[in-house]
């Protein structure tokens, strides 16, 4: 009986659904989270009666046919990259992207990661970096001496000197953009890695056409909605119970078959 098999595979897909809305309800509270959504794809069906196949020698043609499908399968769990709220911290290293982009970070193996998780603090030896350590490309480094650090909108990273009556400029940090940022390999830790599917990254001054802008002391919250996940739960868990009741109902009906005298 087909639909044991099928309604089988409804429940793991609602099983995933849920899944991700729990790892999105869990997220809620973290910097740059950008909730995902899982989709599905119906699967291959067995033609009982194929459409367009002849129908007598006379040529006659089915129009309809009877096909019957196999179930559900996950497609792919897209994240949804729209902007997250700005929540004012008031600290100096909090960086938030106002826009498109990623802050390009330097992990431990070399690698290029990206994030837009802007929660900067400095090393021992004063390099700007994220809250594990890694450097914030192109690595810049705050003077001892300096009593204020300043980030434009354009990400000009400028200190000021005890003694100097103007601000020094010591360097420039720069936003990544791709081409789909769904292609992003997703690595814990607020970070994310290039992937084919990505495209390669292109690097560019924030403000310029295509790339966000900087604000200093604000940091951007997660995009989770909580009513909408909820509602999204409620309705998986719909979907599951329906599920587990046509099972229910298939194993009811096949032991009619074997109590038959």
């Amino acid at each position: 009986m087909r639909s044991l098999d099928i309604a089988g595979t409804g429940m793991q897909a609602q099983q995933t659904n849920v899944e991700v809305i729990s790892n999105n309800m869990a997220n809620m509270t973290t910097t740059g989270f950008k909730r995902r959504r899982a989709e599905f794809q119906d699967l291959i069906y067995q033609n009982l009666r194929r459409v367009g196949s002849n129908s007598s020698d006379a040529g006659t043609v089915v129009p309809a046919g009877a096909q019957v499908g196999l179930g559900v399968m996950t497609a792919a769990i897209y994240p949804i990259n729209e902007q997250g709220n700005l929540q004012q911290t008031s600290n100096t290293l909090d960086l938030a992207i106002q826009g498109n982009g990623y802050f390009q970070i330097t992990t431990p193996s070399g690698q290029t990661a990206y994030t837009r998780d802007g929660t900067f603090a400095l090393s021992p030896n004063g390099t700007i970096v994220t809250a594990d350590g890694y450097i914030v490309q192109p690595g810049l480094t705050i003077p001892t001496a300096a009593t204020g650090i300043t980030i434009n909108t354009s990400g000009q990273v400028q200190v000021t000197i005890a003694g100097a009556v103007a601000p020094t400029t010591i360097g420039q940090l720069q936003l990544a953009v791709f081409p789909n940022e769904a292609g992003l390999d997703s690595q814990g830790g607020n970070l994310s890695i290039e992937t084919v599917a990505s495209g390669a990254p292109v690097s560019g001054i924030p403000g310029l056409t295509g790339f966000g802008s900087i604000e200093q002391g604000f940091i951007e919250t997660s995009n989770v909605n909580v009513v909408s996940e909820i509602t999204n739960l409620i309705t998986a868990q719909r979907a599951y119970e329906m599920n587990s009741k046509v099972i229910t109902s298939s194993d009811e009906m096949m032991s009619t078959l074997t109590n038959l005298r």
